[in-house]
């Protein structure tokens, strides 16, 4: 558990530290999902560069008279169709990272969002309704999560 969750003993009970902490873990692996996805985003697009200057310089170029004669440029070696199958794995990776992404995201938001929620329920007596705003502003200040108000 996170050391400044542990730290709030006369605040909250174990379960609202149970939630902290989950909701913690699933910030972090929230951004680094993000991160991931940016630099996967960024090799894609230098890979497709490369592709599409590639072709210019060696199909299109040489053989800008015909269609056909361009087509069969591009299909007669193989390492052309190895590039192209290459850039199309990139795409595809950096869908299925942004799938995972907006998930993670979709998880964190729903248990940040039912932690407002159940607030009132998880601060019960009067002293820690008083004093919740010391966990929210920890939370935000450590872990830069919002706990006042559901929009991001």
């Amino acid at each position: 558990m996170e050391p400044a969750i542990i730290m709030l003993d006369e605040h909250t009970d174990q379960a609202t530290k149970q939630m902290l902490q989950h909701v913690v873990e699933r910030k972090k692996k929230f951004e680094a999902l993000q991160q991931k996805h940016q630099m996967i985003l960024w090799g894609t697009i230098s890979v497709t560069v490369v592709f599409i200057l590639y072709l210019y310089v060696y199909v299109l170029a040489p053989y800008s008279y015909s269609f056909f004669a361009m087509f069969s440029a591009f299909v007669n070696q193989s390492n052309h169709v190895f590039f192209l199958l290459i850039t199309m794995g990139a795409f595809g990776y950096l869908t299925m990272v942004k799938n995972k992404m907006e998930k993670a995201e979709k998880e964190y938001q729903l248990l940040r969002c039912e932690i407002i929620n159940k607030s009132k329920l998880l601060w019960e007596k009067e002293s820690e309704w008083k004093n919740r705003h010391k966990v929210f502003e920890m939370m935000k200040k450590n872990y830069d999560i919002n706990l006042y108000h559901e929009n991001k």
